[in-house]
């Protein structure tokens, strides 16, 4: 075969083109530092690095996640801790007032300081984080404590034509009483999951009968009747104290969510409220005893140890959403582990590789002008 003088510069100018292309592309992996730029260079790393990227973007997400759930926990559990040292001054406050050593006067003082505890108490029920308020489920628009009147609206309003019973709750001695009979002079409650405990308010709020079991089997009565003071019994809305008790929930791991908020209906309800207003109302009245004042101090001892049950309950999701995070910071080292090994060149194979093809590029280029041989042009003058 004839090799003519064109076919070696084609050639030659071939091979150092080809040799552009590969200077071009070690250039490329060296300035980004990833192995391609373009999906048509190799489609294989392409398709995985979209994956792999995908993954770590989910990861990155989750983390943003783990924020705003301790964000929730935390606010809520300080919340707590406030209105657990605030009901335990309360508690102390009651103690205190139960000894007959002191005068009307004097638990009239303390009756002040309890109104104070108590809204303070309120101002806990509506805290807010982020412009979102913690204890009013997922309705975190609205503060669940709007009108604090509506918790002691008075047992003469029972007896109003225009009173939707239904919407009424009665709260005594740590219980919440709803209305079951009501026959014009006379209305029934009954203790929510208590059917045999009610109370029975007649002439227009003014008599209050409490009936409940006999505990002691071995007497004929089987059921004890108290008539109690009507300022002893509180009178609210159902809604005056947040009822919205839907879970907020997080994702925190792909398809694994958690609760972050606390349910109002535990803690910040009618019952805890009113027992509070019963304390002052008794506060107030003279004719109450220091021996009275003892059943309030059990009443409040008894919401101290829902605050602390719900504390614990926090507790045990902050240590949850603890070990996700671990779990999580090891997805994400492994993600990203798996994406550098996909798409990340190696800079010093890649500083090899360059080198090489720098000496193989000037080889070819001083073969190619050896090669060419001189024409009759390069002879003219």
């Amino acid at each position: 075969m004839r090799v003519t003088q064109m076919m070696l510069s084609t050639n030659s100018l071939r091979h150092i083109n080809q040799g552009y292309n590969r200077l071009a592309s070690l250039q490329d992996q060296l300035s980004t530092g990833k192995k391609i730029t373009r999906p048509s260079q190799d489609p294989v790393v392409a398709m995985k690095g979209m994956r792999y990227r995908t993954q770590v973007t989910e990861v990155e997400q989750f983390k943003r996640n783990l924020s705003e759930a301790y964000n929730w926990l935390d606010t809520a559990d300080a919340a707590l801790d406030q209105a657990t040292e605030t009901l335990r001054r309360i508690r102390d406050l009651s103690t205190q007032a139960a000894n007959d050593s002191y005068n009307a006067e004097e638990r009239a003082n303390i009756a002040k300081e309890v109104q104070q505890l108590r809204e303070h108490l309120q101002s806990l029920a509506n805290t807010k984080s982020s412009h979102r308020y913690i204890f009013n489920g997922t309705d975190t628009t609205n503060a669940p404590i709007i009108d604090m009147e509506k918790i002691d609206i008075g047992l003469e309003t029972l007896f109003d034509p225009n009173t939707e019973l239904d919407k009424i709750e009665l709260s005594y001695d740590g219980k919440i009483f709803k209305e079951v009979s009501s026959d014009g002079g006379q209305i029934v409650f009954e203790a929510v999951g208590q059917e045999d405990v009610q109370l029975i308010i007649e002439e227009n709020g003014n008599k209050v009968t409490f009936t409940r079991p006999n505990p002691d089997s071995s007497v004929s009565e089987p059921t004890i009747t108290e008539t109690l003071r009507p300022a002893d019994v509180i009178a609210s809305y159902n809604d005056a104290v947040s009822i919205n008790t839907q879970t907020v929930e997080i994702e925190l791991l792909k398809g694994v969510t958690i609760p972050v908020n606390v349910d109002p209906a535990n803690i910040f309800n009618n019952a805890l409220f009113g027992d509070i207003i019963r304390l002052e109302h008794a506060l107030n009245d003279p004719g109450v005893t220091g021996n009275d004042l003892t059943g309030y101090i059990d009443n409040v001892f008894g919401h101290i140890d829902q605050f602390v049950a719900e504390r614990a309950e926090l507790g045990a999701r902050v240590n949850r959403v603890e070990m996700m995070e671990s779990r999580l910071m090891e997805q994400e080292v492994s993600a990203k582990n798996i994406m550098s090994n996909n798409e990340d060149a190696d800079i010093e194979q890649v500083i090899i590789d360059l080198t090489i093809q720098e000496s193989v590029h000037r080889a070819a280029l001083a073969v190619g002008a050896r090669i060419i041989q001189p024409t009759l042009l390069d002879f003219l003058r």
